[in-house]
């Protein structure tokens, strides 16, 4: 099966800083104006921008939000042109496939992105309440033919040094990550939200991975 774009949703976060609301669930399952669940937000956006093959990566309490999410019909992301996957840490020959971090998680299931095919993969945080069309945000990457697209929001600037933020050259080209800095270059704020050319980067993981198990994290470690 070939896709276009592959979406994987990376949903396996405790959520230390809700305390007793995640002590039992993972934070995406965490109810939300008493009828919905966080991780409705990114699943609707996904299936209003026409992502239609979804692969959800859970890890931490997952019994709740597997139940919740189901084969994905609630939000029409089931049958022929359509598919929901949850995908779960497991254990082979090789040993423990604990999840590390977002960018080990992506590395250990390359096997099921393969077999999608894609040529692109936008990986989205399962935890985070907003609205967008990641089709349009597509269309930007293929158009300015980049390998790694970043969704970003300026924020007031004296929130900035709460945030991961991207400094940009004139053009918008990425020339800079910093982490959470007392005194960040711009107000660009990541908004953990990423579209890569596959073949590229499962080459970086493969490669990383291969030499430096401690490379786990896309804000962090890839992207920087």
């Amino acid at each position: 099966m070939s896709t276009k774009m592959l979406g994987l949703i990376l949903a396996g976060g405790k959520g230390t800083r809700l305390g007793k609301l995640t002590s039992n669930q993972a934070k995406p399952a965490v109810s939300f104006g008493g009828r919905y669940r966080i991780i409705d937000f990114t699943l609707s956006n996904c299936a209003n921008s026409g992502v239609r093959n979804i692969g959800i990566i859970t890890q931490y309490q997952p019994l709740l939000l597997n139940k919740h999410i189901g084969n994905g019909a609630s939000w029409g992301l089931d049958g022929l042109d359509a598919s929901t996957t949850i995908l779960q840490p497991y254990t082979d020959n090789a040993g423990s496939k604990w999840f590390k971090g977002t960018a080990h998680a992506i590395y250990q299931n390359i096997d099921y992105i393969d077999s999608q095919d894609p040529e692109y993969v936008l990986i989205l945080s399962g935890d985070h309440i907003y609205k967008m069309d990641y089709e349009a945000m597509l269309e930007d990457h293929i158009k300015n033919n980049a390998s790694l697209t970043v969704a970003v929001i300026d924020v007031p600037w004296e929130e900035a040094p709460r945030f991961g933020i991207m400094n940009t050259d004139i053009s918008g080209r990425i020339t800079e990550f910093e982490e959470k800095r007392k005194e960040p270059k711009s107000n660009h704020a990541s908004m953990g939200i990423y579209i890569f050319n596959w073949k590229r980067l499962r080459e970086v993981l493969t490669t990383a991975f291969t030499t430096n198990d401690d490379m786990i994290d896309f804000g962090k470690n890839v992207i920087p």
